[in-house]
């Protein structure tokens, strides 16, 4: 593969680094604080002014929907390939990606809707998704069982005539809490009798059809991410029209397998910003701090971490390009072990990495007058969120096993030491 951007991704590059240094980075401070005054008038789960003043912007500039590929409906989209070091740019900053109409998990019930929706269903919810209008959350994950295992999921899509009924509870709705979310995404039984990864479907469910509950906010480390939010969610009764359905029944986890695909990379690139930023605000740190008669910066034993931190980024960014790459060449299903790979490597490495920042800035570190804190808390659950490490692990061996398994007849040579 070639390591060089193309002329037209190194243009956005720089009118994206234009625009963070211009209107993101000095408005940080007044996103939070926007967040604050409207927790203390009663109701944090308000749109920020902020957001919806740079949007017109980031459109002006043509960094809009740069995530979605092979749509005609955004024919701005990029490949994976050329997306991850503008998704890098943007992870810098919590808050950024919404700007471009690029955040979870709008990016990935776009991509859904895209490829597995009807025209009907992209006319009604894809348009004003891709144009900023409204928002939307996906519901898969569930309290009462080990969603890490999708097969367990409980929540029942039975079809009543012209409609399907949905009953269930769902948590971990990430963008449930704003009051733009129109739209869900819920993942549910149709046939409890079928093959264990046939069970399954997705459906478009209304944000506003009688019978649904937002119950509350999940919290983070103690951050409650409004006015995004991960909300608990109950479905009752709630009807929707067959039309609804994505694709088909019994083809949810062929869907998953679409939509996670990309949402993870997504996470990864994000991943990769945080870590440089995190990387970046350690060393001004180290810097411009004096202990014990000598520049922090001295200490031999932060030179080890800078220097670890330098190669565990460059080796992360690495492998999420080579993964980008196989997904815009060989599709999604022929990546899945390098998309696994980096779903577990870039939020270690972030995590890691923004742990020593933390460690660097003393008290500071974990206080909010830094975005460190915020931000590792954020890394820590993207080891859990699209699939825990362990499920991802679990699925690199079984891949690399398969490589070695001995075909009928074949006989396995010993293994002896040389003379």
């Amino acid at each position: 593969m070639d390591f060089n951007y193309t002329p037209k991704v190194q243009d956005m590059q720089a009118r994206l680094l234009a625009f963070m240094d211009q209107h993101v980075y000095p408005n940080e401070a007044r996103f939070f604080r926007e967040i604050a005054e409207n927790r203390a008038k009663g109701n944090a789960w308000i749109p920020t002014t902020l957001i919806e003043e740079l949007k017109p912007k980031a459109r002006a500039a043509e960094l809009w929907n740069l995530f979605l590929p092979h749509s005609p409906r955004a024919p701005e989209g990029l490949s994976n390939l050329e997306y991850a070091p503008l998704c890098e740019i943007m992870g810098r900053v919590p808050f950024a990606p919404e700007i471009f109409n690029c955040s979870a998990p709008d990016t990935g019930n776009m991509e859904t809707i895209a490829r597995y929706g009807s025209e009907a269903n992209k006319d009604r919810w894809l348009e004003p998704l891709l144009k900023g209008e409204i928002r939307s959350a996906f519901l898969m994950t569930e309290p009462e069982v080990a969603s890490s295992d999708a097969t367990n999921i409980q929540c029942r899509i039975e079809r009543d005539g012209d409609d399907y009924v949905i009953n269930g509870l769902k948590w971990w709705s990430s963008g449930a809490g704003d009051p733009r979310c129109a739209i869900y995404i819920v993942m549910g039984k149709t046939n409890p009798d079928a093959g264990r990864h046939e069970q399954q479907s997705m459906i478009l469910v209304p944000a506003n059809a009688p019978g649904i509950t937002v119950i509350r906010p999940l919290s983070v480390f103690g951050y409650d991410d409004a006015p995004h939010g991960h909300m608990e969610v109950r479905l009752a009764n709630v009807r929707v029209p067959v039309g609804n359905l994505l694709l088909g029944e019994g083809r949810g986890f062929e869907i998953a397998q679409g939509r996670l695909g990309p949402g993870r990379i997504h996470h990864c690139m994000r991943s990769i910003g945080i870590a440089e930023r995190a990387l970046e605000l350690m060393c001004k740190r180290l810097n411009s701090r004096v202990a014990f008669g000598k520049p922090v910066a001295r200490q031999s034993v932060w030179h080890e971490r800078i220097a670890d931190a330098r190669c565990m980024i460059d080796q992360a960014r690495l492998l999420t390009l080579k993964a980008a790459y196989m997904m815009d060449t060989v599709g999604n299903k022929v990546a899945k072990a390098e998309i696994a790979m980096i779903k577990v490597v870039a939020p270690n490495m972030a995590c890691q990495i923004i742990d020593w920042a933390i460690q660097a800035h003393g008290g500071g570190g974990v206080s909010d007058d830094f975005p460190l804190a915020y931000a590792y808390a954020h890394q820590r659950t993207l080891r859990l969120a699209d699939g825990p490490d362990e499920v991802h692990r679990a699925s690199l061996a079984k891949l690399e096993l398969a490589k070695h398994l001995s075909l009928p007849g074949e006989v396995e040579m010993p293994i002896t030491r040389g003379s």
